[in-house]
């Protein structure tokens, strides 16, 4: 069934058509690298979780090279923040860089401290930022590494296994792809949502 739906859903056809590269390369990008932040991280991983059920990833394989990526992602926005400090505050807004996102990352770190680098990789945009933030303030990196592994794995394989685990469990779950996208992206919003909500004091 799902082979038979695969010209019909763009993600997916985008998802198989890059590969493990491109899949690679785009969790890298949007988990530390600032221009990556439009990426569809979690909307990616999922669908290609999905995809493992038919034989067109392996499913440990994929998880493993997604956990790497994203973790290796986050040490490049470390040492990128680390090497830019606060002067990445003064930017000026551009295409790929908006100064909302920087402070953004930095209310959420203040929020809550070193454990932002997990919680961050569950919320777009912020988790682009969230570790080029701890390299401007300067979070110990050993600290940062072991929070940063945590993180990947959590996310960027968890993700990936979800939708690994619904592809073998739920019948004709493709059938419903675009409504599944359309709500992780939507949760993943939820706690920008409520931020924004907040009284500024």
């Amino acid at each position: 069934m799902l082979h038979t739906l695969l010209p019909q859903l763009g993600l997916i056809h985008l998802v198989r058509t890059i590969g493990y590269p491109g899949l690679f390369l785009a969790v890298f990008l949007e988990s530390g690298v600032f221009f990556g932040f439009f990426l569809p991280g979690s909307s990616m991983l999922f669908t290609a979780g999905l995809l493992s059920t038919v034989g067109l990833f392996n499913p440990w394989l994929l998880m493993a090279l997604m956990a790497l990526a994203a973790i290796l992602g986050d040490s490049a926005g470390y040492w990128f923040g680390s090497y830019m400090g606060v002067s990445l505050f003064f930017w000026t807004d551009s295409r790929f860089f908006r100064h909302e996102y920087m402070e953004r990352a930095k209310g959420f770190y203040e929020k809550h401290g070193v454990l932002s680098i997990v919680l961050a990789r569950f919320i777009p945009i912020v988790r682009t930022f969230a570790p080029i933030f701890a390299g401007v303030v300067e979070v110990r990196y050993s600290l940062f590494l072991m929070y940063n592994v945590a993180g990947g794995i959590l996310w960027a394989s968890g993700v990936t296994f979800l939708g690994y685990f619904l592809g073998r469990q739920v019948p004709f779950i493709a059938n419903y792809i675009t409504p599944i996208v359309i709500l992780i992206i939507l949760l993943s919003f939820i706690p920008i949502f409520f931020e924004l909500r907040k009284p500024r004091t």
